[in-house]
């Protein structure tokens, strides 16, 4: 069933906007229908950063004789194999992830939301990818099958096939196998459900002073995936039974960085038309936990000096002094 021609799709204009199969046969024959002849390409140039985090989370500080503890390998280092997993990753906003927190590509479409990676192959060439090459991914369905668990369930297996195609030609073929499994009518969450059943948004309410007020809320799918950007290892991040039962908080708590981002973003928008300011002092003063909403709003103005503050309910989360560039506002 490989494709005559290859053409562009984008995970965004997947519609599954026409009811639902019911079983998973009919749930496969729509994915079979969906995507029959279509092949989804992206392109990425393989960055030795990524790879270098990779190694260094896998206990790995050498690659191919390459001590890479204080600097990345090499343009023209031969990705190991396997390692190329790390690029290529799920992109799109949260708000188009599964109810799982997975991408939707090449997903089953409802009532089957659970994935499971079930397994796969791979095949290299003798021609392997390299640190620096600009490597385009071709994405395609090989097949989608109705199956039933061991306790009886109805199940989708789902399988694609990833090619690699760098300046050398082909070097990773990876054909992977997924299982999708039928939603939980009463899923077991953990000990706030708010926390994890809402999706991050990030919305501008009326303000005063004729600035508007952005409001916030952080899911703990969005802060995992910001630790994960950042290689932060944090267990008050993403780990909520260490955040709440050895550090006191009261869930997993939004990163202070990302936080500062959000002011600078706020004051981009608002006030900065386009420009990067000169500098910005903060301070973190309270906690936020995924599921809280929160603001950042703009308070004194003086010149080309802005107070911008986070708050919760009154609670002044952040405060920052951010100074513009010598052209004024």
């Amino acid at each position: 069933m490989r494709p005559s021609a290859l053409r562009r799709i984008t995970p965004s204009t997947r519609a599954y906007t026409t009811p639902s199969p019911t079983s998973a046969s009919a749930a496969a024959a729509h994915l079979l229908e969906t995507f029959h002849n279509k092949t989804l390409i992206q392109h990425q140039v393989l960055d030795a950063n990524q790879l270098q985090k990779l190694s260094l989370t896998l206990n790995r500080p050498t690659i191919h004789a390459q001590n890479i503890l204080t600097s990345p390998p090499a343009p023209g280092t031969p990705i190991p194999p396997g390692h190329h997993l790390v690029y290529f990753t799920p992109g799109g906003l949260e708000s188009a992830l599964g109810p799982d927190g997975t991408d939707r590509t090449f997903n089953a479409p409802s009532p089957f939301t659970r994935r499971m990676w079930a397994g796969g192959c791979m095949s290299w060439t003798a021609s392997p990818l390299r640190v620096g090459d600009l490597v385009s991914e071709h994405t395609r369905l090989l097949g989608a099958a109705a199956k039933r668990s061991k306790s009886g369930g109805e199940m989708v297996l789902v399988e694609v096939e990833k090619e690699l195609r760098g300046p050398r030609g082909a070097g990773v073929v990876d054909r992977r196998s997924w299982i999708f499994r039928t939603e939980m009518s009463s899923p077991t969450l953990p000990h706030s459900p708010a926390q994890v059943s809402r999706p991050t948004t990030i919305t501008d309410i009326p303000g005063h002073r004729g600035f508007p007020t952005r409001q916030l809320t952080w899911s703990a799918v969005g802060l995992f995936r910001f630790s994960a950007l950042t290689f932060n290892g944090h267990k008050i991040h993403y780990d909520a039974e260490w955040s709440r039962g050895v550090e006191g908080h009261a869930g997993v708590v939004v990163h202070g960085p990302l936080n500062l981002i959000n002011i600078l973003d706020y004051w981009g928008d608002v006030h900065g038309a386009g420009a990067s300011p000169a500098s910005v002092a903060y301070r973190a003063m309270s906690p936020l936990y995924a599921g809280d909403t929160y603001t950042i709003q703009t308070g004194d103005v003086r010149d080309d000096v802005y107070d911008v503050v986070a708050d919760k309910d009154g609670t002044v989360c952040m405060k920052a002094q951010i100074v513009a560039t010598s052209h004024g506002r």
